[in-house]
């Protein structure tokens, strides 16, 4: 779900233009809630980007800057918030790592006023069209594994088990009809409030349905304690599990006695092996040292996002590509694009995420 690069590239000159000291990026990332694992990566990728683009000038001079606001669901004070400095003109444009519930909703406040990029994984739908959404889809991410995971393994019986929101639920209606296809049965479907902990009913359910394979829809913390209790049930190498929002925070905090069996696709791992990541990661390591923030999918498409930004805001009569930031995840080595990127196919390897293929497109 992409406005035109022509229309979002109007809306960016018409800000540059109404300021002459700096370009204000209002950055939406979560610093609580379940997502709030992945708030230390995802700033140190958003800072990376921000520093590596005044480096080079800024924004036809100005400095890039960053206000942070907290993008989790619990947060009761981002809509005034973020109101309050659209009306106060205090933001230029917004890159926002978060759920899709939230996204909606921020969405609405923001009301087209600026710039919107929607960084992670999503629905592919149900968002306003003039918001830029760079993110995996489920056509994309979710069904080529599942095409690799039942062609492999050949599993009779799934179970899917998801967050209580838009998100999960889309995927897994659109994952219903892989599955039965192959011949398997969905034998149990359920849905959990963010936030929650306590997952054992959750693992005595799926011991009882006989699956041999978890479809996991569940988001940051959500996935640690429910991962620790099917490790703790001894299913872990027993029972196969499949996930497109698990990371590599995620597999620390499970710990690898719960990881085995477990497999993840994403169009980035921090262990993908190319030349351009190694070039991320060797910028990454420089400024932030040896003790920085896990990368993983989810916070390094802050920097895609801010990439992608970059690239839109620059000046449309200027040479291509001039003063564009290296991306990662593109051949091109430009911003994100959900619609040709490569999506890989990872499996947890002890605390690690191992690559093992690459399920669409090239690397």
């Amino acid at each position: 779900m992409k406005t035109t690069s022509e229309a979002f590239g109007r809306k960016m000159l018409r800000r540059i233009d109404s300021r002459t000291d700096s370009f204000n990026i209002g950055l939406l990332i979560p610093t609580s809630g379940s997502l709030g694992l992945l708030g230390p990566s995802a700033y140190a990728c958003a800072r990376l980007a921000r520093d590596t683009w005044n480096a080079r000038g800024g924004l036809d001079g100005r400095e890039v800057r960053l206000t942070v606001l907290n993008s989790s669901e619990a947060s009761t004070s981002l809509d005034v918030d973020l109101d309050a400095m659209l009306k106060a003109r205090e933001v230029d444009a917004l890159v926002a790592l978060s759920n899709t519930a939230v996204c909606r909703r921020i969405s609405t406040v923001v009301n087209a006023r600026v710039p919107l990029i929607y960084t992670p994984h999503f629905e592919g739908e149900g968002l306003p069209e003039w918001v830029h959404a760079i993110g995996e889809t489920p056509d994309r991410q979710l069904l080529p594994a599942l095409d690799w995971i039942t062609g492999r393994y050949r599993p009779r019986r799934w179970y899917l088990l998801g967050n209580d929101y838009s998100w999960p639920r889309y995927s897994h209606r659109l994952a219903m009809p892989c599955i039965r296809a192959s011949g398997a049965e969905v034998v149990g479907e359920r849905y959990v409030p963010l936030g929650e902990r306590a997952f054992e009913p959750v693992i005595e359910e799926i011991i009882a349905t006989r699956a041999d394979a978890v479809l996991i829809s569940l988001v940051g913390g959500e996935s640690v304690y429910m991962c620790r209790a099917f490790g703790a049930a001894g299913l872990a190498g027993k029972v196969l599990r499949l996930s497109v929002c698990m990371e590599e925070n995620a597999v620390l905090g499970m710990g690898q006695e719960n990881t085995d069996g477990m497999f993840v696709a994403a169009g980035y791992f921090a262990n993908l092996d190319s030349d351009v990541n190694g070039d991320f990661k060797e910028r990454y390591r420089a400024h932030f040292g040896d003790r920085s923030p896990m990368l993983n999918s989810l916070s390094q498409s802050v920097y895609e996002g801010i990439v992608h930004l970059q690239r839109q805001a620059r000046d449309p009569d200027g040479p291509p590509g001039q003063n564009i930031l290296p991306g990662v995840r593109s051949r091109c080595r430009q911003a994100f694009d959900a619609d040709s990127d490569p999506i890989f196919l990872g499996q947890v390897d002890g605390l690690g995420i191992r690559v093992i293929r690459t399920l669409v497109g090239e690397p």
